[in-house]
């Protein structure tokens, strides 16, 4: 009888050997059925320990879940939408080896029935163990959560998750994912309901997986190869709700993560009853078709389930001491800000994340993926920071990951701060929140800044080390958490009273400026003077080495009004404003053209041999060639790349960048006698074009960028 058979008969093969005979020595004498155990009104036989969750068999469904410190654990079966279980299910004694519960339940139709669980154990809260035989749990391995496919639905939740049976069925065809070399990469930064729930948007599905796919043609317009969706787990978006001023607030980007496993069904167009991911999956395909990678912006660092007086909806009912970090009086240690901290270097914890993320590039062929707050990732038990943390060190060396995109968000929000030093086996990228900062400094026009300015430029070599980390950079000067582009140059300070908090909540620090008028205006200088400052951003982010990301929305000045922390904000505060695509289509127009200009010249990504023209692959000039002293003039950076490509030939990029408030003069490196200086961009215009100079001196206008090539 082979296995498929096994299964689908409603008996099991035991095999009896004769004592004393030969044969006792390898087959059986015989072979006779035993009828399978009822549990709950149902056949059931043990099942399959190494597959974890609830997986769909031929003639049943096979259920598995551990726990370290359970006595006992119950199945619950539920009609869809009720509340209460149509069958309790125990796990029997011997359907568990070692702390595996596994049973196959016969009959089951995965289109009439939801499940939970209920966990039984000791409770001792100073010991972390708060087990509670009274609480519905949901699996940790759920595929698919139930009751969360309505945005904004105020029926009670985290009491009774539950979870259905996904049948994964989405035929990817003869896909080939992009495989993008890392120093190719143009990453776009995007909330997926706020990308297109605007109406101003077009689309048939707003605020959807399906209306993503919908801007396909603006994102392949615009030149990205990568999009990263901020968080698409499942996620209660209920948490916190509040109502300030009339206005319903949210916990609108995500990061408090339900179910790592499964994709969150209120961003679907449609209910995909046990096809749950088909949406996205259709998404992840056809940007791949289309040479557009798929990253997702991970949050392993904490869960939705809070401190002492969170909800208590899975991780805490299985092994709360296991799953988070505990002080030793049994509290949570809160390093994430959001109330508890994922103990993510013990043995379980560890093996679930890796086992979540090879399920998202088997199952969804994700390309890369973000780790939000990533230091928590790095910590011991005990909280501490670890040299080499077992989880990062498996991550970087797994094989199912080996051609995933690993990216950093290298500190946390207990202070511990990584960016250069994150453990990386020459496998990790980081945010570069150095990059950030002292780019927005510089740009600004703060003194002495030029030096740090001239380093973000070339890749951050004072942080990380060429040989061993080359592109381990992601630059970004906006992302989702902080200003937009528009508002950067927009406020001085933050302004987050919407959000409910007086205005105490968001980044202080934001090293914005507001060209001279706070907010809004109508004043055409100043108004003439923020945009040049946003072309002087961007054209410095796509001339820099390492990997560039930037905010959706960006590149046609959207605006949250000086909202920092609109995390909270599902309405026009975090939507992006379609309209102002038409009216600002000179900065769409730009930012295509440094897009371009960025893929059209490699040297500005990756040292393409070791200099030209006599010239060494990398240089500093102030506004004299060759005189590096920045502190002699300290608004005015100087960088020039040079490199012999093997297509093209020698090459030569020079970016000349005036933060000062007054016109400067550069006498630019003397070129061979072949060569001449070509301006390829400069800030001062809106319309870029391309034109030779006739000589070595190069007028820079106040606060503008210049980039020439050497041809």
């Amino acid at each position: 009888m082979n296995q498929k058979e096994l299964i689908t008969t409603p008996h099991i093969i035991t095999q009896t050997k004769s004592k004393n005979t030969p044969e006792n020595f390898g087959l059986p004498r015989t072979i006779h059925l035993v009828p399978l155990d009822i549990v709950g009104g149902f056949e059931v036989r043990p099942g399959f320990y190494e597959i974890n969750g609830a997986t769909a068999i031929p003639g049943g469904v096979n259920f598995t879940v551990y726990s370290h410190g359970a006595t006992s654990i119950e199945l619950l079966l539920f009609h869809r939408t009720e509340q209460k279980p149509f069958a309790v299910l125990p796990f029997p004694e011997h359907y568990r080896i070692g702390n595996v519960y596994s049973m196959i339940v016969f009959k089951l139709n995965i289109e009439e029935f939801e499940y939970a669980y209920r966990v039984d154990g000791p409770y001792e809260p100073d010991k972390g163990l708060i087990f509670n035989r009274n609480k519905y749990l949901l699996d940790p391995y759920a595929r698919a959560v139930t009751g969360q496919s309505h945005w904004g639905d105020r029926a009670p939740r985290g009491q009774h998750y539950k979870a259905r049976v996904v049948k994964d069925d989405f035929d990817w065809g003869n896909l080939a994912p992009p495989l993008l070399p890392t120093e190719d990469l143009i990453i776009y930064e995007l909330h997926v309901r706020g990308f297109t729930k605007h109406s101003s948007s077009g689309v048939e599905h707003p605020g959807t997986f399906a209306g993503l796919l919908e801007k396909l043609p603006h994102l392949l317009e615009l030149g990205v190869n990568v999009v990263e969706l901020m968080p698409i787990f499942e996620f209660d978006e209920m948490q916190d709700y509040r109502e300030v001023d009339g206005e319903k607030l949210y916990n609108y980007w995500g990061y408090n993560t339900v179910s790592f496993f499964a994709p969150n069904t209120s961003y679907t167009a449609s209910q995909e009853y046990n096809r749950e991911g088909n949406e996205l999956k259709n998404l992840i395909q056809i940007f791949n078709q289309h040479g557009i990678e798929v990253y997702l912006d991970v949050v392993f660092n904490h869960t939705a389930e809070g401190n002492e007086d969170g909800p208590f909806f899975s991780f805490k009912g299985f092994d709360n001491n296991i799953y988070y970090l505990l002080t030793p009086e049994g509290y949570y240690y809160n390093f994430s800000g959001c109330g508890n901290s994922l103990n993510c270097n013990h043995p379980i914890v560890r093996q679930m994340i890796l086992d979540c993320l090879r399920y998202w590039v088997n199952t969804y062929r994700i390309n890369g993926f973000r780790f939000d707050l990533a230091s928590i990732l790095g910590r011991n038990e005990d909280g501490s920071p670890m040299s080499k943390p077992p989880l990062l060190q498996s991550l970087a060396f797994d094989p199912i990951l080996g051609d995933v995109k690993l990216i950093a968000e290298a500190w946390d929000a207990d202070g511990l701060y990584q960016v250069g030093t994150f453990p990386s086996w020459n496998r990790w990228a980081e945010w570069n929140g150095r990059y950030r900062d002292d780019m927005r400094r510089y740009l600004k026009g703060d003194n002495g800044m030029a030096q740090a300015a001239a380093q973000r430029i070339i890749g951050s070599r004072d942080i990380y080390e060429v040989k061993s980390r080359e592109n381990a950079s992601v630059n970004f000067i906006t992302c989702h958490d902080g200003f937009t582009m528009n508002d950067l140059f927009s406020y001085n300070v933050k302004h987050n009273e919407k959000n409910g908090w007086n205005n105490t909540d968001g980044a202080n620090d934001n090293n914005s400026w507001n060209c001279g008028v706070e907010g809004e205006t109508d004043n055409p200088e100043v108004l003439n003077l923020r945009r040049r400052m946003i072309r002087n951003a961007f054209a410095i982010l796509m001339c820099s080495r390492g990997i560039p990301m930037f905010l959706a929305g960006d590149e046609f000045c959207n605006t949250q009004y000086g909202n920092n922390n609109a995390y909270c904000q599902d309405n026009i505060t975090s939507w992006l404003d379609w309209s102002l695509l038409e009216k600002n289509q000179d900065m769409f127009r730009f930012f295509q053209y440094m897009i371009r200009f960025r893929k059209e010249h490699r040297l500005l990504r990756i040292d393409v041999s070791g200099g030209a023209c006599g010239f060494p692959d990398i240089s500093f000039h102030g506004v004299e060639p060759w005189h590096d002293k920045f502190a002699d003039y300290e608004h005015y950076v100087g960088v020039m790349f040079a490199g012999q490509d093997k297509h093209s030939g020698p090459q030569v990029i020079y970016i000349a960048s005036n933060a000062y408030w007054e016109d400067i003069t550069v006498t630019l490196p003397s070129l061979p006698i072949s060569m001449c200086w070509e301006v390829a961009v400069d800030t001062w215009q809106s319309e870029q074009s391309t034109y030779p100079l006739d000589s070595d001196k190069l007028l820079i206008r106040q606060r503008s960028v210049i980039v020439l090539v050497g041809e």
